[in-house]
């Protein structure tokens, strides 16, 4: 029986289960994107957004000092906790939750396995651009003063040149 077996062992045992995840973790946090099978995808997401989640936390020194332990001893890895705290942690501050995007890619031609590509939010530029403009808010006026738009001034200057064509059409041919 697997009742509340929720858990996606990924085929391993769980030592060589948890070193996966970590160096995953760690490839993750110092290239901000990364690509593999969709299952491990989906069990780094509930692996380091926890991680994600506590550098965010503590006021003090000791708080701090004590939530980089935690993360250490999930990642063992020192360059990937200091980019986590000095480049990730300033910029996912103001984001409740929802750290990571997974972005399906097809099947794998060798062993039809199926690909994603994981990442962090707030580090794509192509998304991060419109989220900011999303996020201010629209000016509004009193005055409903229309500006004729550009297309609509060349619109006639298009049909002047076809009926332009058009004449010189005619007298050819008469």
């Amino acid at each position: 029986m697997r009742h509340g077996d929720k858990i996606n062992n990924l085929g391993r045992k769980k030592a060589h289960r948890e070193a996966l995840l970590s160096n995953l973790a760690s490839q993750l946090i110092t290239h901000k994107r990364i690509v593999t099978t969709l299952a491990k995808a989906k069990a780094l997401r509930t692996y380091v957004e926890p991680l994600l989640t506590k550098t965010k936390k503590g006021e003090s020194k000791e708080q701090i000092s004590h939530q980089h332990r935690m993360v250490f001893a999930h990642l063992q890895n020192k360059a990937a906790v200091k980019e986590l705290f000095t480049v990730v942690a300033p910029k996912i501050a103001s984001r409740p939750g929802g750290y990571t995007r997974i972005i399906k890619l097809g099947i794998r031609p060798g062993d039809n396995g199926e690909k994603a590509m994981i990442e962090l939010v707030d580090f794509n530029e192509i998304y991060g651009k419109t989220v900011a403009k999303a996020a201010e808010p629209a000016k509004k006026t009193r005055r409903a003063t229309r500006k004729k738009s550009e297309p609509k001034a060349e619109t006639p200057a298009v049909e002047e040149a076809t009926i332009v064509a058009d004449a010189t059409e005619e007298k050819p041919a008469e």
